[in-house]
């Protein structure tokens, strides 16, 4: 049975281990392949990428991630292109088109612009070689540059396209407790109890934003799974239901 996949990858995941300031290439390269094989094998994907910050800062020429807010927007606005062309060179390989865009809360909470969006996305999966890769408008919006990395639109947009699986990959392996990482949560106030604070050099999320995407996904009836970025197959390990990251089933 195909399955439409909600794929979110963090900045983490998309940028160089050195200096989370750069576009990993081989990242890219890497995750295309293993959507395009999903793709290949009938499964619709949207993926919801972040990283565009981090490409502007490099493209821009600056030392560090830039803590003003305004300095952050420019840097979306410039990285926001380099970003696609990553994803529309690495996708091409396999055959297939990146389709941008680019959304905010705003348009998912409105009922005319949500309506919009989703029929917009209706379309484009309508076409099996095309790959919608969405990124909140960083330039005029700001929650998710303060608080998320995309997690919650990540989620909406789950929702919004009516998705089989969200697959969130992250910089870890799964939700961990005890220094063991946990297979599967079906309690997920209680898996709350594990979050620390802490998160990536270059994320603005961290575990708490992905739970609170998982809370939201997941009450809307979509099974979610926090996956390991850097290692390779798990998005197919986790549509083929192995032991792999952390799995939330869809709430009732």
């Amino acid at each position: 049975m195909n399955k439409r996949l909600v794929i979110k990858l963090g900045t983490g995941v998309l940028t160089t281990d050195a200096s989370g300031l750069q576009l990993d290439r081989t990242q890219f390269t890497r995750l295309a392949a293993e959507i395009a094989a999903l793709v290949e094998a009938g499964h619709p994907v949207v993926v919801i990428s972040s990283a565009a910050v981090a490409a502007g800062v490099a493209a821009l020429g600056l030392a560090e991630r830039p803590s003003s807010l305004p300095t952050k927007q420019a840097c979306a606005a410039v990285g926001q292109s380099q970003l696609m062309r990553a994803w529309q060179e690495a996708l091409a390989v396999h055959g297939l088109t990146a389709a941008q865009l680019l959304l905010t809360h705003g348009d998912i909470d409105s009922r005319q612009r949500r309506l919009n969006s989703e029929n917009t996305l209706r379309e484009l999966l309508a076409f099996p070689k095309v790959v919608p890769v969405i990124n909140e408008n960083d330039s005029v919006a700001v929650e998710e540059l303060r608080f998320g990395d995309n997690d919650r639109l990540a989620a909406e947009v789950a929702e919004l396209c009516h998705a089989s699986l969200f697959l969130i990959l992250t910089g870890s392996d799964g939700l961990r407790g005890d220094g063991q990482r946990i297979s599967v949560v079906t309690d997920l106030e209680d898996a709350r109890r594990h979050v620390t604070s802490e998160k990536g050099m270059h994320s603005t999320g961290g575990m708490g934003s992905k739970l609170d995407a998982v809370a939201f996904a997941t009450a809307a009836g979509i099974e979610t799974w926090i996956l390991d970025g850097r290692s390779p197959g798990q998005l197919a390990a986790a549509l083929a239901g192995q032991d792999v990251g952390t799995r939330f089933p869809a709430g009732k």
